[in-house]
């Protein structure tokens, strides 16, 4: 589908990902697009319609999950139903795509390269702190040289944060501090989520790192024909990442 984003990375063949956006689609008003968030208030017709157009695009299924904030991560297989709550999944089955809606938070898919099990993780600050991502990249086995592809989230320069959010990272590793700014208010700092998750990644022994860089053009806030947000827009929409093996 035109306008929607596609990792450049060296996925193994037959490893196929992609990142939605706000094109296509036929939601209408704050949904404008692509609304793929059934949870949202938009019309369900609207939304299935929708999920429809990115299965036929894609020629896989999407296995849409309710995602907690949490760390449990989802095995797939062609009986998946929608709607399993867990905020990462893995699958080693054909044609089934692992898929993360998100609107702020960073989406972060997964292979390795013998691209035999593929996975997706929803990371926003809560999961991330929390061990997500180290949990899905468990899944591949200590042995699988992992790679990792980061979709578009909220930017540096528009993530404002409290202390209890700098203190949880910081209580994991003193690094993270690097990824927090001052915001110029008492007790706020500005996150590089992002940054914090190729930290993560990067210490649980991800080192082929892909996709969200930090910069302006990855920011989901100050992109508004291209992506939702819940921070800028409080009714949004929701886009997704999808890896499957075809």
């Amino acid at each position: 589908m035109s306008g929607w984003l596609v990792p450049d990375w060296p996925a193994p063949p037959g490893v196929h990902a992609l990142c939605t956006t706000r094109a296509g689609g036929v939601s209408a008003g704050s949904y404008r697009g692509l609304n793929l968030g059934d949870h949202v208030g938009d019309a369900p017709a609207d939304v299935a319609a929708n999920r429809a157009l990115l299965r036929d695009a894609i020629g896989a299924r999407p296995v849409f999950l309710q995602q907690v904030h949490g760390t449990q991560v989802a095995t797939l297989d062609a009986s998946t139903p929608d709607g399993g709550p867990a905020d990462a999944c893995t699958t080693t089955a054909s044609d089934i795509a692992c898929t993360i809606m998100v609107a702020d938070c960073l989406p972060v898919l997964f292979t390795d390269e013998t691209g035999r099990r593929v996975a997706a993780a929803h990371a926003g600050w809560r999961g991330l702190a929390a061990g997500v991502l180290e949990r899905t990249v468990e899944c591949f086995g200590a042995e699988s040289r992992v790679m990792a592809w980061l979709g578009p989230c909220i930017g540096p320069d528009a993530f404002e944060v409290g202390d209890e959010v700098k203190a949880a990272f910081e209580a994991a590793a003193p690094e993270a501090a690097r990824c927090f700014k001052p915001a110029g208010k008492p007790g706020k700092w500005l996150a590089d989520l992002a940054g914090l998750a190729r930290q993560r990644l990067h210490a649980a022994g991800v080192t082929q790192l892909h996709g969200n860089d930090s910069a302006e053009a990855w920011c989901t806030v100050h992109n508004p024909l291209l992506f939702f947000s819940h921070r800028r827009d409080r009714v949004s929409g929701r886009f997704a990442a999808c890896i499957w093996r075809g």
